[in-house]
């Protein structure tokens, strides 16, 4: 389902200065957000040039973690805006050789940056590069707490999918305790007006504290009744304590995503995945790759619009280029 769209209006007073937490954006710039990432994804379907949003600015990438999509999909976001993009190799950076991350990102900013895209491990770091620097700080991901940009693409593809957010049930389903990409997305979803689920064994489930109101489910029969997507989530062992991958034992036989736990949900759901996936570990191939229950790749096109979308809003703030 296509909604219409609307570019960013000049003047808008975007108030957010960076995105480091999903909690900086205000509901209603959440949805000018959602509305802006659609005009972009219809720029991309009719393989239209965009409106050269970053034309003369510099964005630069710093992944201190592993990334493919989220990289990926930033740099080419700044490349249809028209921006110079700088992917900083940080294995050949001067944090390699011992430089203090906030001096290498000075630098960088001082080069003239005008917006600069971080993933790191440590939660605090972003805060501490926005202190230290005047342009937007994005956060592309921070360990388990924070990933902001995936939850807003999410919802693009929830809303472009189903017409709405608001009333619709989302399980999001695996190691949820380990997983930044259910942090920020229960959050916005349930600001949203979603119902939100966690579904998956109780050691990966959050703190009771986190999240007390979304509802907690230790079987795929309860927890899939009556969902409108299920989110499939990573199994991240490279985060779990001890030996994680113990964790994994019998997990797919009782936890993973097929076509016939599928029709557990109701009628029409979609399945979803932030990726990368292990196949056969929290969601079988087949389902994966079928369209026609499939938003995976989806979810991939709206990563590359909705990023867009973030870097035209903190970036220009509706100013007329």
């Amino acid at each position: 389902m296509t909604l219409p769209a609307r570019p960013l209006p000049p003047g808008n007073g975007f108030s957010a200065a960076n995105l480091i937490n999903i909690s900086d954006v205000a509901d209603a710039e959440a949805a000018l957000i959602l509305d802006l990432a659609e005009h972009y994804a219809g720029c991309l379907r009719r393989g239209e040039r965009p409106a050269q949003r970053l034309a003369g600015r510099t964005q630069i990438n710093l992944f201190f973690e592993d990334s493919t999509r989220t990289n990926l999909s930033f740099e080419l976001a700044g490349k249809k805006l028209g921006a110079d993009v700088l992917n900083v190799p940080v294995a050949a950076s001067s944090v390699n050789k011992g430089e203090a991350l906030i001096d290498t990102v000075q630098t960088l900013a001082a080069m003239g940056a005008h917006v600069v895209i971080v993933r790191h491990k440590e939660p605090r770091v972003h805060s501490e590069l926005a202190r230290r620097i005047a342009c937007p700080v994005i956060n592309a991901g921070d360990g388990v707490r924070e990933h902001p940009t995936q939850a807003l693409l999410d919802a693009a593809t929830i809303r472009s999918a189903f017409g709405r957010i608001e009333g619709l049930v989302v399980a999001i389903c695996g190691d949820i305790r380990h997983s930044r990409v259910a942090a920020s997305g229960a959050e916005l979803l349930l600001r949203m007006g979603a119902e939100v689920r966690f579904v998956g064994p109780a050691p990966l489930m959050p703190d009771a504290a986190q999240f007390p109101q979304v509802k907690r489910f230790a079987s795929l029969r309860e927890g899939l009744a009556g969902a409108d997507i299920v989110m499939g989530l990573r199994m991240q062992f490279e985060r779990m304590e001890g030996d994680g991958r113990a964790l994994a034992q019998g997990y797919f036989e009782e936890f993973g995503l097929t076509h016939q736990t599928l029709r557990l949900a109701r009628p029409g759901a979609k399945v979803m995945h932030p990726g990368p996936m292990n196949r056969g570990v929290e969601i079988d191939g087949a389902l994966a790759d079928d369209e026609a229950h499939s938003l995976i790749l989806k979810q991939v096109f709206y990563g590359v619009a909705t990023r867009m979308a973030v870097l035209d809003a903190l970036v220009t703030r509706g100013t007329d280029q």
